[in-house]
């Protein structure tokens, strides 16, 4: 009796098989916490404007009417996922920053989604930021971002 030696092309064919069903569910998957990481970098700079608004909320008791009064910067080079960002007063008690995120954060998926980020201060204890709206979907969100 001879011995089998190798592989036969039957289970040669299950290997493959057996990759391509684990590279199909993994690659999206790995697509997505790709946006999603670099959707937290836009969370950096949102940190620190958050922090410059609520300072100035905690000293003056007014949102600040203007984003260089808040200290924002603007500058959309900050970060290559951002192509604008716009501060937005409603009130002496509520303001919104808007960060509008190009197509380098994941392709035509998230070309012109926005990620907002709404404030509202409590005269003596501070701002309470959300960052719930926006268009950006999800999934694509950071975790503290999502409903």
């Amino acid at each position: 009796m001879r011995q089998q030696q190798g592989f036969t092309l039957i289970e040669l064919m299950i290997v493959v098989a057996i990759i391509g069903i684990l590279a199909a569910v993994a690659i999206p998957a790995y697509q997505d916490y790709t946006i999603r990481a670099r959707s937290s970098e836009v969370l950096v700079i949102a940190g620190k404007d958050k922090s410059s608004i609520s300072e100035t909320f905690l000293s003056t008791s007014k949102m600040p009417k203007t984003a260089t009064g808040g200290g924002i910067s603007l500058n959309t080079k900050q970060s290559p996922y951002i192509t604008k960002i716009e501060y937005n007063q409603g009130s002496d008690t509520r303001a919104t920053i808007t960060y509008t995120l190009n197509s380098t954060l994941g392709g035509s998926d998230t070309k012109g989604d926005t990620l907002i980020f709404t404030g509202v201060g409590t005269v003596g204890q501070g701002v309470t930021w959300s960052c719930t709206a926006g268009t950006l979907d999800p999934k694509f969100r950071p975790a503290n971002c999502r409903e």
